[in-house]
């Protein structure tokens, strides 16, 4: 019996090694794997919340806000993304307010609303990486509560990053003939984030976030 297992075990190694050199090979399969882990990290810390009828309000009043600000954008580029007046600040709030978690849930919402308000799908991995995913990843700056204008920068580049990926692996073939996918995505879609990223971050300053937050915990944590 023995005599079998250890036959067994090279074998079962070698087949892992195989399946895991052939994933590697498919850029797809590793950002899809990467997205899952994400979603699945993100949910089993949003289950762990607790959401009052009142943060539920101040939830919706802030989507409800983003996508108007999103609806009025100052540009909007023909693969999607845009820049706004500012449609991300109201996210960034929540987070920074709230925590990263109840950040999570409202950037998640903010990105299926932004799946139905400007859709540029190409893919279903694309889709994830180009609305969920990037606007979860503002709720990061819940983790600043103190440094709100670290908080915001750091959410935001994490936003940039996921769309950074998505222009890379699916978005490469628009590039212009003999210029990198890496840089075509680079460029593209640092250009409306770098934009859209100063003005959020320049109106997360000009906020009194600390005493939006005070106010909320004497409020609403009763």
């Amino acid at each position: 019996m023995n005599f079998f297992n250890l036959k067994l075990f090279p074998v079962k190694v070698f087949s892992l090694t195989q399946n895991l050199a052939e994933i590697l090979k498919h850029p797809t399969a590793i950002i899809t794997l990467i997205g899952v882990l994400i979603l699945i990290f993100v949910f089993i810390k949003i289950k762990r919340i607790k959401i009052t009828p009142k943060i539920t309000t101040r939830i919706g009043i802030a989507l409800a806000l983003s996508a108007v600000l999103q609806i009025f954008r100052l540009y909007h580029f023909p693969q999607g993304g845009s820049v706004t007046l500012g449609s991300l600040v109201p996210i960034l709030i929540i987070a920074l307010i709230y925590g990263p978690e109840i950040g999570f849930l409202t950037g998640f919402l903010h990105g299926i609303i932004t799946l139905f308000l400007d859709p540029y799908i190409l893919h279903p991995i694309q889709l994830l990486f180009d609305y969920p995913l990037p606007s979860m990843a503002l709720g990061l700056a819940g983790y600043f509560k103190s440094k709100k204008v670290i908080g915001a920068i750091v959410a935001i580049f994490a936003k940039f990053i996921f769309h950074f990926i998505s222009g890379v692996v699916f978005f490469g073939s628009f590039a212009p003939k003999g210029m990198s996918p890496i840089i075509y995505s680079l460029v593209v879609n640092g250009t409306f984030m770098l934009t859209d990223g100063i003005i959020c971050v320049f109106l997360i300053a000009l906020l009194p976030i600390s005493m939006l937050s005070k106010n909320e915990k004497n409020n609403v944590y009763r």
